[in-house]
């Protein structure tokens, strides 16, 4: 019996072919930092699309990062607007810092240009909805770069989910992180408030969010009580080779939130850059027939820690069913890139939708305004 079970969730990876076409179409990138490298990378391996343009405030930074790449006759600009303004793109990639994410979409998308805006979305609540109106009367795609959902496991927790076989899901615990793993071995752009933004929170908080909620149908987030700490990112110490490192730590490295989510859903969450435990624990999934657990990773890669068990009963007997790990076929990134420009060149819909992040947003942004007030509060989303 645990077998049939088992045998429902077999899965045949999707082969549907892209949508690459014809016209090549013009693609700009703003931001040249190393979360840019992966972007273009992917980019080269698409027939249909050429990088024309680069951006990025540092002096010299767009230049060398143009060298590195391998990318020839490409024209270089000192900022976003500078970009826009003197090109005819059809989409961008917005690889800047947390801070700059809202300004530089909002934009893009003002000018008539298609984005894929990295994680976080941004900061705060109020920009998530200040990038939606405006993407709204773009009619332009706007994906949010969220490619763990395009990972096969990922996939599968979604699948089992939406199957009905844990029944009516009424808890969730996730999170994870890192024992010790804040961010910095490209300087302090993760770590400071004014380019950061939030820390641990929105760099890999926001994946293992986006795991939960993608599976149960992004729920609308009611409630938060939050926490959040900084103990180990201000201790100089902790940067053996820069303490100076830790006068600049102005986000948070770890955060914990009890969150209500509509349909009677609660949401214990936790997420570490640093802390002295190896795991925050395992993704639980309670549902009134069935549980799933899914193991943590070491340092939120996109993909499941180990394979997943289902607990259930058959027959009036308590079992487990394993759910094994599967191979994703290709690499997620050039996952991420391909189908956004499908969407571009077939003008559908967006692959991550930003209707489903602005909750994911809400919950980031209701964390930190409720571990600031040290109490809980509601989550007020305005019609857009």
């Amino acid at each position: 019996m645990s077998e049939d079970i088992l045998n429902k969730f077999k899965q045949v990876q999707d082969e549907k072919k892209s949508a690459e076409s014809d016209k090549v179409l013009k693609i700009g990138i703003i931001g040249t930092g190393w979360i840019a490298e992966p972007h273009v990378t992917a980019y080269l391996k698409c027939k249909d699309a050429k990088i024309v343009a680069c951006a990025d405030l540092v002096d010299g930074k767009a230049e060398a990062f143009c060298k590195k790449m391998g990318l020839e006759n490409v024209r270089l600009y000192r900022n976003h607007k500078e970009l826009l303004d003197n090109e005819e793109l059809d989409a961008v990639s917005i690889c800047t810092y947390n801070c700059t994410h809202a300004e530089c979409a909002i934009y893009a998308l003002e000018k008539g240009v298609n984005v894929l805006l990295e994680k976080p979305m941004c900061v705060t609540l109020d920009e998530a909805i200040a990038i939606m109106k405006a993407e709204k009367a773009s009619n332009k795609i706007l994906s949010i770069g969220f490619q763990p959902r395009l990972d096969e496991n990922m996939k599968m927790i979604k699948k089992i989910v939406q199957s009905g076989e844990l029944g009516e899901v009424y808890y969730i615990q996730t999170g994870g992180g890192r024992r010790r793993g804040i961010p910095t071995p490209f300087g302090t752009s993760f770590i400071a408030k004014d380019t950061g933004g939030i820390g641990a929170l929105g760099d890999i908080g926001c994946y293992s969010l986006d795991m939960v909620l993608n599976a149960v149908g992004y729920p609308k987030p009611l409630t938060v009580s939050g926490y959040k700490s900084d103990f180990f990112g201000k201790r100089p110490n902790y940067y053996p080779n820069h303490p100076e490192y830790a006068a600049a730590f102005g986000v948070d490295d770890f955060a914990a939130a009890f969150v209500r989510l509509e349909g009677g859903i609660v949401l214990d969450f936790r997420i570490s850059w640093a802390m002295n435990m190896d795991t925050a624990g395992d993704t639980l999934i309670l549902g009134t027939k069935a549980g799933l657990r899914i193991p943590s990773t070491e340092c939120w890669n996109g993909s499941v820690g180990g394979a997943m068990k289902l607990y259930h009963e058959v027959c009036g007997k308590q079992v487990e069913t394993v759910i094994p790990i599967i191979e994703t076929k290709g690499n997620l990134f050039d996952m991420k890139i391909r189908t956004f420009l499908d969407a571009v060149i077939e003008g559908g819909e967006s692959p991550i939708p930003s209707s489903q992040i602005l909750y994911n947003q809400a919950i980031i942004d209701g964390i930190n305004k409720s571990a600031e007030l040290g109490r809980e509060i509601e989550i007020e989303i305005p019609q857009i």
